[in-house]
């Protein structure tokens, strides 16, 4: 009989597939992370964020699902982790004008890292480690790699958040709802009794907005791109590329933020149209289906996760670096977001982007 440990939430997606992991046939034990370092609140219903007072209430949701199901349960406070690998990177990418995509390098360093690290180390062997993530791995014996691919219900297939796990993470990963479409797994929650089949889904990364986290940052000026001054902003962690709504300024066209000026700590705006870029490099780079792009290969390409993907050849610069060229310009290409490549459900690979061509 396998082992397998789950990452649980307290959300229904890890619930269950904590409870198809059971079914057929693994010894499961569940795992929940400690994150949150400040006060628990009460509010039942609500719906939590991924990093917030909610915690608690998260944790024990997950604790009565594992007693329903009769498999062992652990808390692991992994806060100074959390602190250090997503939380000061978070902060650090704002405050040097590029938008991160903190559930990336959570995927990547926490979940998939510092907790098994510490399952591992409190003794609780396992061979599987399975999360609530809606997408498949299967294993090409051509190619000898385990290929990430999208989830069966595409609606809420979140590949796009774990292209950066490395073969040796994705070889002992189980994603068992990547084969259910959500509604599915709601009735199968409800089926086994779970109240959490109907519990909303997290909000945003972190209760309370971005401001909490980074705090105060100097204001500076708005400019047009023949540098102009149009205003002020309240400082450039709180802005990002594509923004249109509270820039408080006013003109004959709606403007958006077209850049992101470290430098002169400036906002650069323009046009709607001025947002639209064909062109991106990309760079720390995971490859998946192949061990490393050695020439230009035709994809299609998302920018960030709520993104259409778009057609694009993607040409190796270096081992670490690559040009993206779209067939049709896309809206704001955004320094610091994940660039993910796909070729029908599986994912080439991923990296961050660097910067946007004209």
């Amino acid at each position: 009989m396998a082992n397998a440990v789950v990452a649980m939430s307290g959300g229904v997606d890890s619930s269950v597939a904590a409870a198809l992991l059971k079914e057929n046939g693994y010894k499961v034990s569940g795992v929940a992370m400690k994150i949150w370092s400040g006060e628990a609140s009460s509010g039942e219903g609500t719906r939590h964020s991924c990093c917030g007072p909610g915690e608690e209430e998260d944790i024990e949701d997950a604790r009565k699902v594992a007693q329903i199901l009769g498999i062992d349960f652990h808390v692991l406070d992994l806060r100074q982790e959390y602190k250090t690998e997503v939380l000061d990177y978070f902060c650090h990418e704002y405050l040097s004008g590029r938008t991160p995509n903190p559930c990336i390098r959570c995927n990547r360093t926490v979940k998939f890292g510092a907790l098994l690290k510490k399952t591992r180390d409190m003794g609780l062997g396992f061979d599987y480690f399975a999360t609530g993530h809606y997408a498949r791995v299967e294993y090409a014996k051509s190619k000898h790699r385990h290929l990430l691919k999208k989830a069966r219900d595409l609606n809420k297939d979140q590949s796009y958040f774990l292209y950066s796990l490395s073969q040796e993470q994705l070889g002992s990963s189980l994603f068992p709802v990547g084969n259910y479409t959500k509604e599915e797994v709601r009735k199968m929650a409800s089926s086994l009794g779970l109240s959490v089949g109907n519990k909303l889904e997290s909000q945003d990364f972190i209760t309370g907005g971005y401001s909490t986290i980074i705090g105060t940052a100097q204001p500076g000026q708005i400019l047009d791109k023949q540098g102009n001054v149009l205003g002020e902003h309240r400082g450039i962690p709180f802005y990002t590329v594509g923004q249109h709504k509270g820039l408080g300024i006013s003109a004959g066209e709606p403007l958006y933020v077209t850049d992101i000026d470290r430098g002169k700590n400036a906002l650069i705006v323009g046009s709607k149209e001025e947002v639209y870029r064909d062109e991106l490099t990309a760079s720390e780079l995971n490859w998946i289906a192949t061990e490393e792009l050695k020439c230009p290969t035709m994809a299609k390409a998302r920018i960030r996760y709520l993104h259409n993907e778009a057609k694009a050849i993607v040409t190796p610069l270096s081992k670490d670096r690559v040009r993206v060229k779209f067939k049709e310009p896309q809206m704001a290409i955004t320094p610091g977001q994940a660039v993910v490549f796909y070729q029908g459900a599986t994912v080439i690979g991923g990296g961050t982007i660097e910067e946007a061509g004209n």
